[in-house]
């Protein structure tokens, strides 16, 4: 594969990861608009970012099989075409119901975008690669948390927060264009591959059965929960807690995150010296000490504005470094049935997310303490999940330099 080749598909593939943060970073702004235009509380309204959640885990089982069978493209107008429908109709909603059911298509809809594009890393790209690959996406992906927020409240404060959605559907078109010309097809059908209930039932549980899967997905999903108890708490903690403006509250975001981004481009230098397993041995026992010191510091009361953008810098970029790694780990034992691995690594990620975001819309405290209590308990977690799932790994997949998997 030519570099320019590599990095064009890399920035395509991005593109397309970059559709569901985007959905989600770019409205962030505007709950507490949307709370008085629909005539509820900003924590009500975090539960459009779980019927987003629930979207997403139920696209995710879906697309991983359409995906197998039928290829990357195919699934993906379909799933596109949903996006845009969906989130015209978010533009009209009257009631905070219809917007999280709207939410939930738009989901569905963007959620074949990212299991599509991270499925293709294991097509074409070769095992040894893909945590690079996975860190060279986030890069793109940069521009969702970097942009998105900061747009968004501008857009709030001078057009209103209905025409994010519009914007959302401009993008989800430019994103239908760039894969009809531009997306290769390197992966084959396997029209062998059933969509019967069964059939499809059984190849999960194969994929889920597998230790390095189960180990690092499950371990991944819960540190990764750590990023969408934020995602949900700080539009509360920043808007309402310490009552900054939407505008400010987008540069902040952007703030929080560089450290995310910043992280997990420096985890493909960390790569070429070491191996993925040592990297997430490192960074999840991080987090774990990140998230108590945070903890402590909201119990104490001592933090502040500043010092909560501090804990939450020093936690993004701990997530930062574990996504990209956990992610590869998993899929690397699989050269078939990759759709359906990527897929129910995916909605293991959103059912977390779906859950954090439940509990933040019970958010009473008027302190930081309910989303560092999230956090530290989502970070211990991960760690008791990855002790005591590698104990059953006997020969870890996809970390050895030769391992040349993939179509070049």
């Amino acid at each position: 594969m030519t570099r320019k080749r590599y990095i064009f598909l890399v920035l395509i593939l991005g593109s397309l990861t970059a559709l569901g943060p985007f959905s989600i970073d770019m409205y962030l702004p505007g709950f507490p608009a949307i709370a008085k235009t629909l005539h509820t509380t900003t924590a009500q309204v975090s539960l459009t970012l779980s019927g987003y959640f629930i979207g997403i885990s139920v696209g995710q089982l879906l697309y991983g099989p359409l995906l197998d069978r039928f290829g990357r493209r195919n699934p993906l107008y379909f799933g596109l075409g949903l996006y845009i429908v969906a989130s015209i109709c978010c533009f009209f909603v009257q009631s905070i119901e219809q917007l999280i059911v709207l939410r939930f298509f738009q989901a569905v809809g963007s959620c074949a975008a990212s299991v599509a594009a991270i499925t293709t890393v294991r097509d074409v790209f070769p095992v040894k690669d893909n945590a690079r690959v996975f860190a060279l996406l986030i890069l793109v992906l940069s521009v969702s948390p970097m942009l998105a927020p900061t747009i968004g409240g501008y857009v709030t404060t001078y057009w209103g927060w209905r025409f994010i959605f519009l914007i959302l559907t401009c993008i989800a078109v430019l994103m239908l264009l760039m894969v009809i010309f531009f997306l290769p097809e390197n992966y084959r059908p396997d029209k062998s591959y059933s969509l019967k209930p069964l059939p499809i039932i059984n190849s999960f549980w194969s994929v889920m059965k597998q230790p390095q899967f189960y180990t690092y997905a499950l371990c991944g999903a819960t540190a990764f929960s750590c990023l969408y108890t934020y995602l949900a708490s700080s539009p509360i903690v920043f808007m309402e807690l310490y009552h900054v403006k939407s505008q400010v509250y987008g540069w902040i975001f952007a703030l929080l995150a560089a450290g995310y981004i910043g992280s997990s481009q420096l985890n493909g230098v960390l790569t070429r010296k070491y191996q993925s397993e040592q990297i997430v041995k490192f960074s999840l026992p991080a987090l774990a000490v990140v998230t108590l010191s945070f903890l402590a510091g909201s119990a104490a009361n001592v933090l502040g504005l500043y010092g909560t953008i501090i804990m939450v810098f020093l936690l993004l970029c701990m997530v930062g470094i574990t996504y990209p790694n956990t992610s590869a780990l998993s899929l690397a034992p699989f050269a078939k049935n990759t759709g359906t691995a990527a897929s129910l690594m995916g909605a293991l990620q959103m059912s977390a997310g779906t859950l954090v975001s439940v509990l933040v819309s019970l958010y009473k405290s008027h302190s930081t303490i309910p989303m560092s209590g999230l956090m530290a308990t989502a970070a211990l977690l991960a760690l008791l999940i990855l002790t005591a799932g590698r104990k059953n790994i006997t020969k870890p997949a996809g970390t050895k330099a030769d391992d040349s998997a993939g179509v070049h």
